[in-house]
């Protein structure tokens, strides 16, 4: 494969990234208008109850200027409205105001209080405490708030979005120390759904230009369908299963080159990431194609079939398909027969449109679980129970990296690679790609819970002779 192909691949995908960040968001913003919004036209969040012992709770700077936050007529556009809902839980008034920025800081100086740093999706809320020894004059004294409501039992705030730099706070009403209330915060804008409608069709248009481009620069060219075999190029065998894998072991191998091919690789490993970017959309679109037609788009099997050959012979030569050849792997999407690392998915003419919907995320789950065992995961852990905002990644290697591993060892100070361990790994493999080209949606025919060791793939099993029949037997078969 040329160059420039392999660029205007990464081009096309650099271009989908954000379509279909685009088509995913406009559609969240499009069924969230449908099903989250309430009667009244709010989205509302309840917050977890607010409970502290400061004579305050803030929110941070809401910086809505026009340099660098969004201009008015934006502003103007959304016609946002904020609605906070507070009631607290015994019978002491509340108060609730949204106010500038410098005045509401001018305003608590000095004063013991909580500023809300973050609210997760599930209601919880993070604070920073700012600490203070000075009592707050009473807040319904105040002259600069924009809107606020005062009271007891549930107050309620309604703020139209202006430009400026805003806070928001809750106190008690006589300015005490000690806060509990249940809030909820409300937005409503006439916007909403034009935006994720005007989100949806940017979407699939820049994804249709996007993928025009992969599928025009993944094309082999025209002599290169003609397959004529030869000595070099055998023709293709039918196989048992419909993803074929296969390997050689390329001997003598070097010793020592293995401890360095994962370097040399690191090319490839930079391509490919932009592909595999490539693979995720382009499942995605093949997936609704075959759900309203039973078919998997060639194009787009062809593109996704050649980011797994790619991968195959990467993953062969230096990761964990076990460094079974110094042969340096092309840059290519395409079929390469002289390489002697392959893989062929057999084009499903009609696939099932039901299975779609569970393919890759329920009935592959059973595979899922072996393959965490053979190529391993990235952990993450929180710094406390809880808390998943501050995690530490740990990279977990599988049984197939371990394995990898020996066959390196062995080569390092025997300069032989083992042939049974050789099998295995193959063999292992071909599990790890028959599972992907299930979950990827490009067969129907569920992975087999077997082991098939060797570097060539099973040989389908041809139909059985036609036994000749006898002279009774003819006569027999004339009559009927």
């Amino acid at each position: 494969m040329r160059p420039g192909r392999v660029i205007a691949i990464i081009v096309g995908i650099l271009i989908a990234l954000p379509a279909f960040g685009a088509f995913i968001g406009g559609g969240a913003l499009t069924i969230a208008y449908v099903v989250e919004r309430g009667d009244d036209g709010y989205f509302d969040e309840t917050l977890d109850r607010i409970a502290t012992s400061s004579a305050a709770i803030t929110t941070g700077d809401v910086d809505l200027t026009a340099n660098p936050g969004p201009p008015e007529w934006v502003l103007d556009l959304m016609d946002a409205t904020v609605r906070i809902k507070a009631q607290a839980e015994d019978t002491t008034g509340l108060f609730v105001g949204i106010g500038p920025t410098a005045s509401v800081e001018t305003y608590l100086a000095d004063v013991p209080r909580e500023e809300i740093l973050r609210v997760k999706p599930s209601g919880d809320v993070d604070y920073e405490v700012k600490p203070g020894t000075a009592a707050p004059a009473l807040p319904l004294d105040q002259t600069f708030w924009v809107a606020s409501a005062s009271g007891v039992g549930e107050q309620e705030l309604v703020w139209d979005v202006a430009e400026g730099d805003w806070s928001a706070v809750l106190m008690n009403a006589d300015g005490s120390t000690g806060i509990v209330a249940d809030v909820t915060v409300g937005l409503r804008s006439a916007a909403v759904l034009a935006l994720g409608i005007g989100l949806l069709a940017f979407g699939v248009v820049m994804m249709a230009i996007a993928v025009a481009i992969i599928l025009i620069a993944a094309r082999r060219p025209a002599e290169a369908d003609e397959f004529e075999p030869s000595v070099d190029q055998p023709v293709p065998v039918m196989h048992e299963e419909p993803v074929s894998l296969n390997a050689s072991l390329d001997e003598p191998l070097s010793p020592w080159l293995w401890l360095v091919k994962w370097f040399l690789a690191i090319p490839h490993m930079v391509v490919l990431a932009f592909l595999w970017v490539g693979f995720v959309v382009m499942s995605f679109i093949a997936g609704v194609a075959i759900l309203f037609t039973g078919r998997y788009p060639r194009g787009i099997f062809d593109f996704n079939l050649g980011v797994l050959r790619w991968t195959w012979r990467v993953s062969y030569y230096a990761l964990s398909g076990g460094l079974g050849t110094d042969r340096y792997p092309p840059f290519s999407l395409d079929r390469e027969d002289r390489y002697p690392a392959t893989l062929d998915i057999e084009y499903p003419e009609r696939l099932s449109q039901g299975l779609v919907l569970v393919k890759w995320w329920l009935l592959a789950i059973p595979h899922y679980l072996v393959l965490g065992l053979l190529v391993g995961g990235f952990a993450t852990y929180g710094d406390r129970p809880g808390n998943w905002d501050v995690f530490t990644g740990v990279w977990a290697g599988g049984l197939l990296s371990l394995l990898a591993l020996f066959a390196g060892i062995a080569l390092l100070f025997t300069s032989r690679y083992p042939r049974s361990l050789f099998d295995l790994i193959i063999g292992f493999n071909r599990w790890v790609y028959r599972v992907i080209a299930y979950a990827a949606l490009m067969t129907d025919r569920y992975p087999p819970f077997r082991l098939d060791q060797g570097g060539s793939e099973p040989d389908r099993l041809p139909p059985p002779p036609p036994v000749p029949l006898g002279g009774e037997e003819r006569e027999f078969a004339g009559r009927t």
